[in-house]
Formats: structure tokens, sequence, C-alpha cells
């Protein structure tokens, strides 16, 4: 027994620990070395056969071996329990994780929808400044300056820069998207048919049916010869396409200072199709939205002949159609971004 037959082992020994594959092939490769009848406990009884000069030095070389091999097996043992958790940090079994996609809010989808149904009948899609003259928004429109609604506690009126009002007249959050169609008229010739939505302002007190900033779509179309018919035969089609073939509608007398004639239109209830319910008040009937046919005042305000220009107006609220659509019994749900809510959408 010789040290290059120590040093021939500890080759053959560092081979096999690192050609081991398992915590099992370790394990029987440190037995096979240091076990208690392993090769490195046969060298230590084998250095009985030595003398007393060379049992020394080959005792050392031993210790150095044994030392060796067990750091090396260590360091395979920890080189096992990181591969083994990493392994086991991704379990393909498990059901994925999904990300969180944005999706468009409720009244969008429903301002969208109702875009498209107009589009497809020829109107185009205009918007206009949520800050508005008080010209554009109540004289332009037909509305007095006794009219209530210029009352500085029914609207948000404004101050301009350093307090300083703008030539046409007063400053104001817009009560309504009725101003776009001054701007659009003042600045085309008939024909002209548009849909405006919007944020519009007004100073309500909120509850479950009442907000101080909601959405509206107005519309309009002028041309020659244009009726109540027209104006029947268009919002017609139209909640027919929204709320489906099956609907009913009909048109009550009413007065808007803008247009006249004048009608609140309402659709048969969507929930009880009319027999009567909670939701319709036991009268089959919801009201949708206002129509009629321009005031001539408002024409002689854009500059358009009243004699030779005929046209029709309507207006709708946006969460009012939502709330109905969708069956949805609180305004303030569209604007608490609680995910619970947004995400059935």
């Amino acid at each position: 027994m010789s040290v290059s037959d120590i040093s021939n082992i500890a080759k053959a020994a560092e081979t096999d620990i690192n050609s081991s594959a398992d915590f099992a092939g370790l394990e029987f490769i440190r037995v096979k070395y240091l076990g208690r009848q392993g090769i490195v406990a046969g060298l230590f009884t084998d250095m009985r056969n030595l003398s007393q000069e060379e049992r020394p030095g080959f005792g050392k070389k031993l210790n150095e071996l044994k030392n060796s091999l067990t750091s090396l097996i260590k360091e395979k043992q920890a080189s096992f329990k990181k591969a083994s958790v990493i392994d086991n940090a991704f379990d393909p079994t498990l059901p994925g994780v999904a990300a969180d996609t944005g999706s468009l809010h409720i009244l969008t989808q429903t301002i969208e929808e109702i875009c498209e149904i107009f589009a497809k009948m020829g109107f185009s899609v205009i918007e206009g400044p949520e800050v508005e003259t008080e010209y554009n928004n109540f004289t332009g429109l037909n509305i007095p300056l006794e009219h209530p609604s210029r009352d500085a506690f029914d609207t948000f009126y404004l101050k301009g820069k350093n307090g300083q009002q703008k030539s046409d007249g007063k400053l104001l959050l817009r009560s309504h998207t009725s101003p776009v169609q001054v701007r659009l008229m003042k600045s085309v010739k008939p024909p002209v048919a548009a849909v405006v939505p919007g944020k519009v302002y007004r100073p309500d007190a909120t509850d479950a049916s009442h907000s101080f900033m909601f959405h509206q779509v107005e519309g309009f179309l002028v041309d020659e010869n244009i009726r109540f018919s027209d104006l029947k035969g268009v919002l017609d089609l139209f909640l027919h396409n929204l709320f489906g073939g099956e609907v009913k509608t009909r048109f009550r007398p009413h007065f808007f200072p803008f247009t006249e004639p004048s009608a609140e239109v309402d659709v048969s209830c969507i929930i009880c199709k009319g027999k009567g319910c909670s939701t319709c008040g036991r009268k089959g009937w919801l009201e949708i939205l206002g129509s009629g046919m321009i005031h001539p005042n408002v024409f002689k305000h854009v500059g358009y002949d009243p004699k030779k220009c005929t046209g029709f107006a309507f207006g709708m609220g946006v969460e009012r159609i939502a709330m109905l659509k969708y069956g949805i019994s609180d305004i303030r749900m569209f604007f608490e971004n609680d995910l619970r809510f947004l995400k059935q959408f």
C-alpha cells in the first residue's frame, strides 16, 4: 500500500461522485468509499501492515482523502437540493394564473353601440367641448333668459382667465350635448346629420338615479322636407336595434324649448314585456329619450332659413339606457370603479 494508491482512489472517487445522477446514487458512492466497510476504512485497517516510519505520512494522506471526499459529497448533495427546489417551483399540473386584461367601461360600450347604430343610418359622430358659452348652451337653443336652468344654482358657471368672460357669453359646464348642434350648424350648411356623445353636468344631488355628471347622446338631422314621420322612423329603427325587434315604441306629447312639436319616447318594458312590473311602475312602458322637430328660432340663431329647412333632434341619457338594458339598479355603480361590477361587462 502506497501514497500513489491513495491518489488513484481519490481520482476514481471524484469521478464517481461527479457522475452520480441523484441522491440514491450518491449515497451508494458514499457508502462505497466512506462507509464502515468502505474503501477508506479498509485503508485505515491496512495501515497495521506498514512500518512505524510509514504510518504517520500514510495516515495523514488518508485523513486528507476522507475529508476531501466528505466535502465533495456534501457539495453534490447541495446541488441536488437546489435543483430539486427549482424543479418543484413549477408544477405543470397546477391551473394557470390568467393575466388581468383591460376592457371598455360599460358606459363606453353603450355609447359605441348607440353611435354605431346611427352611423349605419348615415349619421356622423362628432364631439364638442365640455366647457361651453352661455349662448351655445342656452340662447342658441331657444332657451330664454328667464328659464330656470339659467339660474346659477341650476348650472355650473365658470370664470374665465383672470375672471374674464368670453365675449359671446358666460362660461359654464355644458348641461347637455345640444350645444354641439349649434356649433355644427354654424359651420356647415344642410343637409347635416350627426350624433354627439359626451359628458354633461348638472348640480343634482347624487342618489340611485341622479349624478352631477353623466353622459348623453344628442342627435339631429336637418334638410329640406324633413317631417315628424322621419323622426319616428329613425327612432323606431334605433330602438329596435338597441333593445330587440319585439320592443314596442310610443310617442307622448311634451315640451322642450328647442323643439316644436316635442315628444317623449317610451319603449315597452324590456323586463315584463309590457305586462307591468316594479321596474316600469306597473305601467308596461319605460321612458327612454326626448325628441322633436327643431324649433325655427334655433335655425335663425345658426343662420339657417326656417322656411327652407326642417329637421328633428333627440337626446338620451346613456346611463339610463345601460341601466335598463343590463338591469343595473344604481347609477353610482358606474363610477365607483368596483372591479366586481365592471368585470361583468
